[in-house]
């Protein structure tokens, strides 16, 4: 079946749709290239098909979602990328969609930031009901990326996502309420999230920070904009993507995301959690996009041995390691380290709440590492800061 990607109300390209697998079998014609999705290049007007794809099925909910077999068999679907078509492709992180070929359908009519959706996706993602015959497939559920078990769900008429933990300590969503403690804390831009309690078992709770005039644009999109050789790093690779596209203050931007991914221990800032913001109407850059997402820290998944002995922690995007990619800060003196004096009270009072899910020596655990790193981060702060003031009386003193 063919339709129009569209971008808001401009036609960007028609293509074809394989109803089966999902995905595009052929692109038909490329009306606007400068509209295509950030990443997605055009040569001799016509849009790169294996890269437009992979902007679509990416779109999808990814096959490890938690309990997503079930849902499937539920639906009466084969995969979850035969979702995509089912919502128009509609997302509540960009603009784009489907339009099938000969429909008057419009997008003030359809689109999630201005109009109701249906919650009967959401409560099959969850567990809470099967396929019924009025189903209503018009979700932002259909297009929500992650393993972990979440949904979109319209609280006091705000657009909110409900977001799971992951066996057996359920702990990201409190994981979550402590990163934004810390970021408020240490003012960075960020999205704030709260715990919301659904019988025994904890979500997070996060207001959506993109709106009808804005999308948001990951970095692994933003890196497709250039080729990076082979000599130069992912970091300095991103900065010189966000450089080109004149984006502004992106390097103190990720200073604080890879300070803030340092306390707490952050595992999974992958290259689909962070990136910029754009005005989807001038495509004029706004700038980096609030911090989110940073559940998948604080040992979420190890033992209270594990936590304290530092081993086995993950590092994402830059580096592997955590201490390294520290190295990439170019300045600390954002930091006032006073405002996280009482980081370890904030840090047990969310906890607390917690219950079985997290015993009084995992709570410690948490907090003695917690305050290992910033102790550590105090310590290398201030010998920057040092060798800085250094260098300022002594302009041929050299960086050691």
């Amino acid at each position: 079946m063919k339709y129009m990607l569209m971008h808001k109300i401009i036609p960007v390209c028609k293509v074809e749709l394989d109803e089966t697998t999902g995905s595009i079998r052929r692109i038909v014609e490329t009306l606007c290239p400068k509209h295509l999705p950030i990443g997605v290049s055009a040569k001799k007007g016509i849009a790169d098909r294996a890269a437009l794809n992979r902007w679509w099925l990416e779109r999808s909910i990814p096959a490890t979602r938690s309990g997503i077999r079930w849902a499937l068999e539920e639906l009466e679907l084969t995969n979850t990328r035969q979702l995509l078509a089912k919502c128009f492709g509609l997302s509540l992180s960009d603009q784009y969609w489907m339009k099938p070929e000969n429909s008057t359908v419009s997008w003030q009519e359809i689109n999630f930031f201005e109009n109701n959706f249906s919650e009967d996706i959401g409560d099959v993602l969850f567990g809470k009901a099967g396929k019924k015959p009025d189903f209503d497939f018009q979700s932002p559920d259909n297009t929500s990326d992650g393993c972990l078990k979440k949904r979109w769900k319209l609280i006091e008429g705000k657009r909110c996502l409900i977001k799971a933990g992951s066996n057996p300590f359920l702990q990201q969503p409190f994981n979550e309420v402590i990163a934004t403690s810390v970021m408020e804390r240490l003012n960075i831009p960020h999205v704030s999230y709260t715990l919301f309690w659904d019988g025994d078992i904890p979500y997070s709770v996060c207001e959506d920070f993109v709106t009808a005039n804005t999308e948001l644009v990951s970095a692994w999109q933003v890196m497709q904009t250039q080729k990076r050789d082979n000599d130069v790093s992912v970091y300095r690779h991103y900065l010189n993507c966000c450089e080109a596209l004149e984006v502004p203050e992106i390097a103190h931007s990720l200073d604080q995301m890879i300070v803030l991914d340092y306390l707490i221990a952050n595992e999974d800032r992958h290259q689909g959690n962070f990136g910029l913001l754009r005005n989807v109407d001038t495509l004029a850059w706004i700038g980096a996009a609030p911090v989110f997402d940073s559940g998948s820290s604080l040992g979420y998944d190890k033992l209270a041995s594990q936590i304290l002995s530092g081993k086995g922690i993950e590092c994402k995007p830059f580096k592997r390691i955590h201490e390294e990619q520290l190295k990439l800060v170019t300045s600390f003196d954002w930091i006032v380290f006073e405002q996280l004096k009482d980081i370890g009270a904030v840090m047990r009072s969310v906890f607390d709440t917690a219950g079985e899910y997290v015993e009084d020596a995992r709570k410690n655990a948490i907090i003695t590492a917690f305050r290992r790193r910033l102790e550590y981060l105090e310590q290398i702060a201030g010998n920057r800061n040092q060798i800085g003031s250094r260098q300022m009386s002594n302009p041929t003193f050299g960086w050691i």
